[in-house]
């Protein structure tokens, strides 16, 4: 990857988008260009429902505590605590590259999800527009699209997101792990409130959109005791699935998460990181697959059954992200350039 700094970059909340922000986070910001030749990503991992993923943006400056993608900072030589949240790498031929994988004969119109790494709504989002124009590209070419999100900017492309789900298919999962503001502005500091999620759930929901709410991470010990609220208040907006997924803390994200934990929440955080090692085998972290997103333990039990029970009283059904997308993926005609010679007669 090449990068290179942007001296002045582009302030994401002097816009018109700003009344989907919620409350603007610190501007202490370095945006980075990432040249990459490419702009999907194939997942072969067996826990997650989609094989592939479309990320505009690495790093989020919604800055949330337990973020598993916190090490791919890594990568590119940079740290995963606050360099993740306040040195952000864009992609800014991400809609170009996106065009040119669809032209590609060996593309076939599987859905692309956005974004399996980083929230392809988080503030930034709001001025460079690159998830909107991905988007457009994915609408253009009838491609399925599903999108995870904790950013309620999504509410600003309803446009698109309706002719996406009228012409394709499309999903949308708004996370909401949290029913308490406090909790959630401790551990999610920039991200929008629950209430405003929830807010955009509704909203979602009213415009036609297929929508899910994603509870996740269940944090042990912390936001289990949010679940029947999430869920309750959460069918209320409109959804009709849901999902979870337990806290990961691969890599550095243990120090990250554990740090911040005790400084925000320090009355809580023994027994949470107590609460965890209970359901990761004494450990705080277990990368094997098939065990990493739901633990193990009594505690992880019933973590599972007041999630599905509760789901089930209320009468949501899980998230189907496994379904096969359907056929409508359709490249457009492209009426070949007038010639010259004509302009002789």
């Amino acid at each position: 990857m090449k990068a290179r700094p942007i001296d002045n970059p582009p302030n994401p909340w002097a816009s018109t988008a700003v009344e989907y922000l919620d409350e603007i986070p610190p501007s202490r910001l370095e945006v980075w260009e990432d040249h990459s030749r490419s702009v999907l990503s194939h997942n072969d991992s067996p826990d997650v429902g989609f094989d592939w993923s479309a990320n505009p943006y690495r790093g989020c400056l919604h800055a949330c505590a337990y973020c598993y993608a916190r090490p791919t900072h890594q990568y590119l030589d940079l740290g995963a605590g606050t360099d993740f949240e306040t040195r952000i790498v864009v992609k800014p031929r991400a809609p170009e590259l996106l065009r040119e994988a669809f032209e590609r004969p060996s593309w076939k119109g599987e859905t692309v999800v956005f974004s399996g790494v980083t929230d392809c709504y988080q503030p930034l989002e709001a001025s460079l527009r690159l998830t909107r124009q991905c988007l457009e590209v994915c609408a253009e070419y009838r491609n399925p699209v599903g999108i995870i999100t904790k950013g309620v900017l999504i509410e600003r492309d309803l446009d698109v997101l309706q002719r996406l789900a009228r012409e394709a298919r499309l999903w949308v999962s708004i996370s909401l792990p949290f029913h308490q503001p406090d909790l959630a502005r401790a551990m999610e500091p920039y991200a929008a409130s629950p209430q405003r999620r929830l807010r955009t759930i509704e909203r979602l929901s009213q415009a036609g959109i297929d929508v899910a709410v994603s509870v996740a991470p269940i944090i042990p010990g912390l936001n289990d005791e949010d679940i029947a609220r999430v869920l309750a208040a959460a069918r209320e907006a409109g959804v009709s699935r849901a999902h979870y997924t337990l806290l990961r803390l691969p890599g550095p994200v243990k120090e990250v998460f554990e740090e911040r934990l005790r400084a925000k929440l320090p009355l809580r955080a023994a027994r949470v990181l107590h609460r965890i090692r209970e359901t990761r085998g004494g450990e705080l972290n277990d990368s094997r697959f098939r065990h990493r997103m739901r633990g193990e333990g009594l505690y992880a039990q019933s973590i599972h059954q007041l999630f599905h029970t509760t789901a089930r009283r209320l009468g949501i059904r899980g998230s189907a992200i496994t379904e096969a997308a359907p056929d409508t993926f359709l490249r457009p005609e492209r009426k070949p350039p007038a010639s010259p010679q004509l302009s002789l007669f």
